[in-house]
């Protein structure tokens, strides 16, 4: 048996397209001698679709869709993940469904059994679990098809499991001999390297071949990074598609394993990784709501450079407005350093002075303001005129603002709300500020394209005399790895204490966690390339009063 895996970038609620694109990728595995073709979780109408599955319309579309495939494709059979209705009159209205049809009948119909909900996931919210899994006979071999999460839950790979059973587990002891599983696994930079390990421990557990069969591509703020792998029953990888990129691979069942290998391009670092992420989910973002153009506002500082150059590889510098807003209390090197960015990578560059209408607005306000010791009025004036000025420009030529703050500038509030936190797209609101710089260099690699004395200064928000970042926060090593252990590994206070970080520092690290998320509920969605984001896949009340120095021994003895 032939396979293929045909990895696409799904447009949500696009059906048509999706469909076509589908059915021309079909054409070309049946060219290639294929007896079947695998597509991704949900790949008719695009994961996630949130409650668009509340809509009747988009529901019944897609089943359309659906039997528009079956009547449009013969000989050769496809596996496809779609939106099915529940038959039942209990449960959940609808399905996360797999069908294998061939020559115009579906064969096959399997259920997703477990549905996360937790992180950016909320299946339960609208599909019923399956509630049996059978393997079906075709072809010769004895197929296990699952959806998704369903691979996720090996007791011997997570000894804490969320869910009590194991649906590979139970394909196999029925007489599965091949795995199937079709996914819309979502990207973070140490998930790759796990997933890979993981599917070739269940493959060489069950002496079984796993066909893995990934989306790629961008939504909105999650990201798919593809990577569609096959591995034999010794789990030896023995077919990969690209990361980040649309892509098709190849494998034979029946051939000598040394004769089948087909692995596509990687990326070879996790900071390589995060990059492609970035690209692709400002290049999909940008296209799939409709835009051509962006804008950013460039500052002389390591973010706007790397959101910039983030652009310039997404869109190309054609398509790249950078605007440049200099005030009294910036610095001739930024003048410079400015120019020079735009310059390496073709980018078009204004210079709006921001001085006058600075101080026409101090003037109006009658605030009484000291040139040499601006305080946080009279900073955050500036911040929002930016801000304006890059809305503006937004709404002459109808492109979409780019904002530039970094994870942990917005972790701790050190941003300006409907100033430099405008815009459309916060493209590295989810990454750190020590892994700005392992990007930035990386860029810089073999080629210098971001100047080097960006990468050398001491970060500024220049809004008052030789301010640096470092007058308000602790150094960035220190407040990425707090900011780590609290927000992505849910440390306690007195858990990151332990870690060797100086007790009151955590307490006011934290404090600030808390008490800005009234600002990032209020940010432009962002691209999640850690395992946890703020925004969508982070849920927390901005009405609250949680003590954290209320430990639990502290309540007993009161």
């Amino acid at each position: 048996m032939k396979i293929a895996i045909a990895q696409l970038n799904p447009v949500i609620g696009d059906f048509f397209n999706n469909a076509t694109r589908m059915i021309n990728r079909t054409q070309q595995a049946k060219a290639n001698g294929c007896d079947l073709v695998v597509f991704p979780e949900l790949s008719i109408c695009g994961y996630p679709p949130l409650d668009l599955l509340e809509d009747r319309e988009f529901v019944e579309s897609g089943i359309n869709a659906l039997q528009w495939l079956i009547n449009h494709i013969d000989g050769i059979g496809v596996i496809a993940g779609c939106v099915l209705r529940n038959p039942d009159k209990e449960g959940k209205r609808l399905h996360n469904a797999a069908v294998l049809f061939e020559n115009g009948r579906i064969l096959h119909q399997v259920n997703k059994s477990l549905l996360p909900a937790y992180d950016v996931f909320d299946e339960s919210r609208y599909f019923e679990p399956g509630k049996s899994n059978r393997p079906i006979d075709w072809k010769g071999k004895k197929i296990g098809l699952t959806i998704c999460e369903d691979v996720w839950n090996d007791k011997s790979i997570f000894p804490n499991r969320l869910y009590h059973t194991d649906p590979v587990e139970m394909l196999v002891q029925a007489g599965a001999d091949m795995l199937i599983n079709i996914s819309a696994s979502v990207y973070h930079h140490d998930k790759p390297a796990f997933r890979t390990r993981m599917l070739s421990a269940i493959a060489t557990k069950y002496r079984v071949p796993l066909i893995y069969a990934n989306q790629v591509g961008g939504s909105d703020s999650i990201l798919f990074d593809g990577a569609s792998m096959i591995f034999d029953r010794e789990g030896r990888l023995c077919a990969r598609a690209r990361d980040f990129e649309e892509d098709m691979v190849f494998w034979n069942a029946d051939a000598v394993a040394d004769d089948s290998c087909e692995l596509h391009e990687h990326a070879k670092s996790a900071t390589e990784s995060v990059l492609k992420a970035l690209i692709m989910g400002v290049r999909d973002y940008v296209t799939k709501c409709g835009f051509q153009n962006v804008v950013i506002g460039l500052s002389g500082g390591i973010d706007s450079a790397l959101v910039l150059a983030v652009a310039y590889l997404a869109l190309g510098p054609e398509h790249v407005q950078a605007v440049f807003m200099p005030s009294r209390y910036t610095s001739r090197d930024n003048y410079e350093d400015t120019r020079q960015l735009a310059d390496n990578f073709g980018v078009d560059c204004r210079t709006i002075p921001i001085d006058a209408i600075f101080q026409e607005f101090i003037q109006s306000m009658q605030i009484d303001y000291q040139e040499d010791n601006p305080g946080v009025v009279e900073q955050n004036i500036q911040a929002r005129i930016r801000g304006s000025i890059l809305m503006a420009i937004s709404n002459s030529n109808n492109s979409l603002v780019l904002s530039t703050g970094n994870k942990s500038e917005l972790a701790v509030g050190y941003c300006t709300l409907y100033g430099d936190m405008n815009g459309g797209l916060a493209v590295i609101s989810d990454v750190p500020k020590t892994l700005v710089y392992e990007i930035a260099r990386f860029i810089n690699t073999p080629a210098e394209r971001i100047p080097k004395r960006i990468l050398e200064k001491a970060p500024s928000a220049e809004l008052k005399p030789n301010q640096t970042d470092q007058d308000d926060l602790p150094p960035y090593d220190i407040l990425d790895a707090v900011l780590k252990a609290y927000v992505e590994e849910l440390k306690t206070s007195a858990e990151i204490v332990q870690m060797g970080f100086e007790q009151n520092l955590v307490r006011d690290i934290i404090a600030r966690i808390d008490r800005n998320e009234y600002k990032r509920f209020q940010a432009a969605p962002g691209l999640k390339v850690t395992s946890r984001a703020f925004g969508f896949g982070r849920r927390y009340p901005l009405a609250k009063r949680h003590q954290r120095d209320w430990s639990v021994q502290r309540l007993k003895n009161s």
